[in-house]
């Protein structure tokens, strides 16, 4: 057995030996595979085998599309049936709601090539006469998609990476992991069978690896201990049961093709063919989460004990929908742990403080997403990145104000959540809420209907202050929703008068020391500013991409504060932590301090503000404080509110006259009540994200996670005035070499009345596809819907008409100027 490689993968489940598979077939010639006990022997072989495309996710559904096509390849190359039965997939909608769903899925799908059609409830019933069609609204078809046996395709896939020079070891449990500086040295430790169980016999050794990926599945929470790290990866039970034959089955078959696999969402569980019979798969309510803290000993290839009572309602259903399943008897059942994590996405990536460590866990749906787990995490490994942007499922989107419990819990909402309608602007309630500003009662008081972004409560909108607590849950839709106009009013206060909104949850880190300087400057790509100056920039990533999107406030000569999204707090304090280290030697030392929690943010923006803001501030020219001349734009100020000392930047993401006030998080309060007095004098409405969403597509300003990401270069997102290319910086070369692949716009859309898109739309020129929405909305400006997206780069000029799919439709659409709404900026520069 060797004890130096390139590449370890620790964990035998569908996921690792795909990821084993995709590295030797990469280039990697020296990769190892470690398995505690035999390979599927985790959840992998109590999996029910679905493959289901259906994801919201373009990030996931590339994965689990590439997952389906490779496995169809398996047999091919290593002569083993992976058990794919291409049956398809039909998902049915007893619902408008439902349908609308789907074909906001289905738009998206596009997006990635996921071939589908939809289907009446007559044409259902003509092809498969069993299932029950007179209370469905209609169904979305993948014919491609189908299920697949869980142990054949892992072994299909270990036999593949065997013959790709991998070496796969059984019964070798990892025990410790340190890193040396240079490389990993894993403590393996032999497991034998004693008394049914497998303990650690006496037999160790440490295995050097250069690079160590976990893919342990159930022991995530034994890994991350291990590791010194939190991974949000805890199991949840799932339960499915499989049925004695059904005759009228049977006899249907004699004729006709196997039935897809059926989901019906609206009754919370799935039913796919077995040997005859049915299998019913559910993801019900009151599911609790397992091994919490660990998987016991003596738990191997495991169940639990069956729950029929909580899985009774479904199991009714399955007759309603199935009549002829009723008189089946029960032959099987399963109810086994499958790790979720608490938004239902996979943990992938370079796990948060190590080097070339690299996690894959927290797989629901393992079986789907392990071919294209492998496939892209390999490109990360080997490239330094993969062909999508892999940001969503990165593990650092979860930050240490994580605990055990409160993934716990939201994990098993999660999986009761799997069939509930995913709606765009859905909201999830369990662990919530948690992180909170000072000022949030003062918010809810009024009326807000908050967001949840890395813990944090944020104002989506603000609604009637007598709503009831079910106001915002029943408010959502696919279409415009009931909080939509409440968005449209204080998008319009912002652009006629004057809006408050809540920016804490903002990412902010304080860059200091001799170094610094000589850092950023490598760091960013756009020119760093004057002190008392700012700069929107971006740190891109070894492949030229958008790894990172800052504002930067200089501070001093060698002092920076740098804003970025809230949601990315911990993702961004690695980056920016890692790449100071690795350039410690050529720049010097550089303080890197998290500090989020310490300053509060609200933006106030419109043409009002300065009127608003010129109410309580403290100088001995107060006339003059807030002007041009004192205070001009995309400049910094200390400047005094009341009794509350305040960091002033003065830009607005809505493209107003505005300034983000950063303050000391302990005098929020205080400041907000300032505010409101202030405001009240002046008509300031109070304004949530939602339309602050809206407003900043009026401007075509990017967002990161959307328009900006690691699959696009600042120059394809049409961003060339940030980037100085008179200097050297990370990423320069390999973002030139890769040209301009497609182009970042903004659209105004002649779309429905009741509907906007929510950026995940296709993108038609003719009949062709020509590229994708990412963000979508409604514009108060020009009283249409908005969107922005990227198409290839000869289409990018205004005027260019395209079409948008939006609810199975293609609707008018034409690329307008960047920043339709004036363009010239003269609003947001306006002088007192």
């Amino acid at each position: 057995m060797k004890t130096q490689v390139k590449a370890l993968v620790v964990g035998g489940g569908a996921v690792g030996t795909s990821i084993a598979y995709h590295l030797a077939r990469a280039g990697w010639d020296d990769v190892m595979l470690l398995e505690r006990d035999e390979l599927t022997s985790g959840s992998t072989w109590h999996a029910a085998g679905l493959l289901p495309l259906f994801n919201m996710s373009y990030a996931t559904t590339h994965i689990h599309k590439y997952s389906v096509d490779f496995y169809k390849t398996l047999e091919a190359e290593t002569g083993l049936n992976a058990g794919f039965a291409v049956v398809g997939n039909l998902r049915m909608a007893q619902t408008q709601e439902r349908m609308d769903e789907y074909m906001l899925y289905a738009s998206t799908a596009e997006t990635c090539d996921v071939p589908y059609v939809f289907l009446t409830p007559d044409e259902i019933k003509a092809r498969w006469p069993l299932i029950r069609t007179e209370d469905l609204k209609g169904a979305l078809y993948h014919h491609t998609d189908g299920y697949i046996n869980p142990a054949d395709v892992t072994m299909a896939m270990a036999k593949g990476a065997r013959q790709r020079g991998v070496m796969i070891e059984r019964k070798w449990q990892a025990d410790a992991f340190r890193w040396t500086g240079e490389s990993w040295e894993v403590t393996a430790t032999k497991m034998v069978e004693k008394g049914g169980n497998l303990v650690p016999s006496d037999e160790q050794i440490v295995i050097t690896a250069e690079h160590v990926v976990t893919a342990s599945g159930n022991h995530a929470q034994r890994t991350a201990r291990m590791l010194g790290i939190k991974m949000p990866a805890i199991p949840v039970e799932h339960q499915f049961i499989v049925m004695d034959q059904d005759p009228a089955l049977v006899e249907f078959r004699k004729d006709h093709p196997e039935h897809p696999v059926i989901r019906d969402a609206d009754a919370q569980s799935y039913v796919r063919e077995e040997r005859g019979g049915w299998i019913l798969g559910v993801y019900e309510k009151n599911a609790p989460a397992r091994f919490e803290y660990g998987v016991p000993d003596s738990f191997r290839a495991d169940l639990f004990q069956l729950d029929l009572e909580r899985i009774e309602d479904q199991y009714m259903a399955m007759n309603h929908r199935m009549p002829s399943a009723e008189d089946c008897g029960l032959k099987d059942d399963f109810n086994g742990p499958i790790c979720y994590t608490p938004d239902g996405n996979p943990l992938v990536g370079p796990a948060p403080g190590l080097r070339n460590m690299w996690l894959a866990e927290g797989f629901s749906f393992g079986i789907t997403a392990a071919g294209g787990t492998g496939y892209y995490l390999a490109q990360m490994m080997v490239e330094g990145e993969a062909e999508i942007d892999m940001a969503s499922l990165d593990p650092k989107r979860y930050g240490d104000w994580m605990t055990t419990e409160f993934a716990a819990r939201k994990n098993e909402e999660c999986y009761d959540h799997v069939y509930i309608l995913h709606h765009p602007d859905e909201e999830r309630p369990a662990c919530r809420p948690l992180r909170t500003a000072p000022a949030y009662d003062r918010q809810k008081a009024l009326g807000a209907q908050f967001g949840f972004v890395n813990g944090w409560e944020r104002p989506n909108y603000y609604g009637p202050l007598d709503a009831p607590d079910s106001f915002d849950h029943d408010s959502r839709s696919f279409r415009r929703g009931g909080w939509w106009q409440y968005a449209v009013e204080e998008a319009r206060a912002v652009r006629q008068g004057a809006g408050l909104i809540d920016a804490t949850a903002f990412t902010k880190h304080v860059i200091r020391g001799p170094g610094a300087t000589a850092f950023l400057d490598w760091f960013t790509c756009n020119k760093l500013p004057k002190v008392g100056g700012i700069n929107l920039t971006y740190a891109l990533t070894t492949a030229g991409t958008t790894r990172t999107e800052y504002t930067i406030v200089r501070l001093g000569e060698d002092e920076y504060y740098l804003v970025s999204a809230g949601a990315w707090t911990a993702y961004d304090a690695d980056f920016l932590r890692k790449a100071a280290e690795d350039m410690a030697g050529e720049f010097g030392y550089v303080e890197i301090q998290d500090v989020t929690s310490q300053w509060g943010v609200f933006a106030i923006a419109g043409p009002r503000s300065r009127d608003v803001l010129t109410e309580i501030v403290k100088d001995a020219d107060p006339a003059t404080v807030l002007g041009n001349k004192r205070f001009p734009w995309l400049s910094m100020r200390n400047i005094e509110l009341g009794m509350c000392p305040v960091r002033a930047i003065r830009v607005a993401y809505t493209g107003e006259l505005g300034w983000e006030l950063h303050h000391p998080i302990e005098m929020q309060n205080y400041l907000w009540d300032q505010l409101m007095a202030a405001g009240a004098k002046h008509d300031m409405k109070l304004v949530g994200a939602r339309a602050q969403n809206w407003l900043r597509q009026e401007k075509s300003y990017r967002a990161f996670g959307t328009e900006l990401g690691r699959d696009a270069t600042p120059l394809e997102a049409d961003l060339p005035r940030f980037v100085d290319l008179s200097k050297e910086f990370h990423g320069k070369a390999a973002m030139q070499a890769k040209g301009i692949r497609s182009t970042c716009v903004t659209l105004l859309i002649d779309g429905p009345d009741d509907a906007d898109p929510w950026g995940r739309e296709a993108l038609y020129h003719g009949e062709t596809r020509v590229g994708r929405l990412t963000s979508g909305g409604y514009s108060v400006a020009f009283d249409k819907s908005i969107g922005m997206g990227y198409v290839s780069p000869e289409l990018a000029v205004p005027g260019t008409r395209l079409k948008v799919k939006m609810l199975d439709r293609l609707w008018d659409a034409e690329i307008v100027e960047d920043s339709p709404y004036d363009p010239g900026n003269e609003t947001i520069r306006k002088d007192a």
